[in-house]
């Protein structure tokens, strides 16, 4: 199995914090934030491969930090927000770049959760085949509407998938952290082929699932899509808490800063 990190996007609701610094890099807890991402994929023993993709903008500083923790830094080439590939496109890019025939674990870069990547492997390798999304209910229909929102049968096969609804059917949304058997992984050149977003990876997922076996591992415990400045100085504050750093009023890129 291989990793993959998405880490290509401009983070433009973060400026001016991301004028300089990638978001996936900012500290979080005293430690740039993927470093909480590496520690759960280490946690996976069929992972034999991490592969992160980012921009041109931002490659030496990913680079800098892949030094010594056996990451592939991938440059899509682009270098600004307009002319980014988008998740899927990037998705499609290492795809080819690296020659993955593999089974394929998919992590974006600015997710943090508890639960272990282990875990939803673990779930994924009983679904004979299928692909699988993690699942947070996130209990709150105002936010729903800003999430990819699911609906699932008994089995907890996901039977519709909605990117951000005005009226969401549930408040289980589906996370940016994915499993795809290495028989799906070609599927997003297809997908892309006809003519479809290669913005948002939700939307693949949801298209994906209607024609190939999809399921959701549900997952307890906090879950944070790092996006705006409260969501950062929240996720950070909590993995402070965690590991015994004072917490902060105000967010700062020191991360000894109190």
């Amino acid at each position: 199995m291989k990793a993959l990190i998405l880490a290509a996007g401009y983070a433009t609701r973060l400026r001016p914090l991301t004028d300089e610094v990638p978001k996936q890099l900012l500290p979080v807890g005293g430690r740039p934030m993927l470093d909480w991402i590496l520690d759960k994929i280490r946690g996976v023993e069929e992972v034999d491969a991490v592969h992160l993709v980012t921009n041109s903008r931002f490659a030496d500083d990913f680079a800098r930090w892949a030094e010594g923790n056996g990451v592939v830094v991938h440059d899509d080439g682009t270098d600004t927000n307009e002319t980014r590939l988008g998740a899927v496109g990037d998705l499609e890019f290492v795809i080819e770049a690296a020659a993955i025939d593999d089974d394929l674990l998919v992590v974006a870069g600015d997710n943090l959760f508890d639960f272990g990547l282990d875990a939803l492997v673990g779930f994924w390798r009983g679904q004979a085949g299928a692909s699988v999304v993690a699942l947070y209910d996130c209990g709150d229909l105002e936010l729903a509407t800003h999430l990819g929102i699911v609906e699932v049968d008994e089995t907890g096969r996901i039977t519709y998938m909605v990117e951000k609804p005005s009226e969401p059917p549930s408040t289980l949304a589906a996370t940016a952290t994915y499993v795809f058997p290495r028989a799906h992984v070609p599927l997003a050149a297809r997908y892309l082929a006809q003519g479809h977003s290669p913005d948002n990876i939700g939307s693949f997922v949801a298209w994906l699932g209607q024609q190939k076996p999809l399921y959701g591992f549900r997952f307890e415990g906090r879950w944070y899509d790092i996006g705006n400045h409260s969501q950062l100085l929240e996720a950070d504050n909590l993995m402070r808490e965690r590991t015994s750093l004072p917490q902060r009023e105000s967010y700062s890129l020191d991360p000894a800063s109190p």
